[in-house]
């Protein structure tokens, strides 16, 4: 692994210079205090200190709402859209966020490929930064360092007020190719960013605690807050469920076939003919969407599906917060086995 020393005062330069590769992808602020991953045009309305973007990187590959296909009964045909490979550099991406797009990569690639979503991710270069943690983030509790560099091509580490940059691959070293500011480094600084919010427990204890908590009070103190306005589904990187509808033309003679992001913590999400709900109540919803993110995946795959990025606890209306549902669930289950064996567990 390659290690160079990047001043912050050049990072306008690198993006121009990789602008000439392909199309970059960075943060850019929005309103006072939102960010979203947009295209680059000027290199001086990039921020690479930022706490998190809105909404993830998922939205370039599985997009919040996209037309399938067409059809025509006058012209008695169906025409499916078209989705062809674009080379795209998505530069300052944290690692939790690396993380999501792989995880997503497993939802949409393994079994029954997805190739929407494939056409879409398979030419993605990534370019990841450090970042600082904030009261939300808690990756480090999943598993996920802040310095994690897996599935980046190259990574910016923040030292001071300027970087190492980390050539992680061939991909990588040929993006730099012909860029001149570079500086080789010779003994890298290591060190620990602090987190704020963590999880009570180490996330391979966690499938543990949820065989023991699914009736537990602490699903309907949380659904007495929920206002099942599904953010936390929508703002979730590894969040993946969608609804596919038909629109018919007021003529009734064309019409498309469209799908958009859904999810658990809505209320139609369950509903089946008849108005029936096979989760009409928040605690049922909440339940299910936590246990997705830290036991039913979890068992299969050995990690947590949830990356830690604190998006549905920053953005819930109602001040909900994923870690204090973990960790309450943690103390509930401590509790249950001091009940039965006098032990803490």
């Amino acid at each position: 692994m390659e290690c160079y020393h990047l001043a912050q005062k050049a990072v306008p330069d690198l993006l121009e210079h990789l602008k000439k590769i392909a199309p970059v992808y960075a943060p850019h602020q929005k309103g006072e205090k939102s960010y979203s991953f947009e295209r680059v045009t000027h290199a001086s309305e990039v921020v690479l200190d930022y706490n998190r973007t809105m909404l993830s990187l998922k939205k370039f590959f599985l997009p919040p709402t996209e037309r399938l296909l067409q059809y025509s009964i006058q012209k008695q045909n169906v025409v499916e859209e078209e989705i062809k490979p674009e080379k795209r550099i998505f530069f300052g991406v944290h690692s939790y966020d690396m993380q999501a797009v792989l995880r997503l990569d497993h939802n949409m690639i393994e079994g029954h490929p997805e190739p929407n979503y494939i056409l879409r991710r398979q030419d993605a270069i990534f370019i990841g930064i450090s970042f600082e943690p904030d009261d939300y983030h808690f990756s480090r509790s999943v598993g996920i360092r802040v310095e994690e560099m897996e599935g980046f091509d190259l990574f910016l580490n923040k030292v001071d007020t300027n970087y190492y940059l980390f050539i992680l691959n061939k991909e990588g070293s040929d993006l730099l190719k012909g860029f001149q500011k570079l500086k080789a480094v010779k003994d890298i600084v290591r060190f620990e960013r602090n987190f704020k919010n963590k999880l009570k427990y180490h996330y391979n204890r966690i499938p543990e605690v949820f065989q023991h908590v699914y009736h537990s009070e602490v699903w309907q103190k949380v659904a007495e807050r929920c206002v099942g306005c599904g953010t936390c589904n929508l703002m979730c990187p590894t969040c993946y469920c969608f609804d596919v509808m038909d629109d018919v033309a007021l003529d009734v003679k064309s019409g498309e076939r469209r799908r958009q992001w859904d999810g658990c913590m809505l209320t139609p999400f369950a509903e089946v003919a008849g108005g029936e709900n096979f989760r009409d109540k928040y605690e049922q919803r909440t339940r299910h969407r936590v246990y997705r993110k830290f036991k039913y995946i979890t068992d299969q795959e050995g990690v947590p599906w949830c990356v830690g990025c604190g998006r549905c606890t920053a953005f819930c209306p109602a001040g909900i917060s994923l870690t204090d549902i973990v960790n309450n669930l943690i103390q509930d289950y401590e509790n249950q086995q001091y009940a039965k064996t006098g032990v803490v567990a």
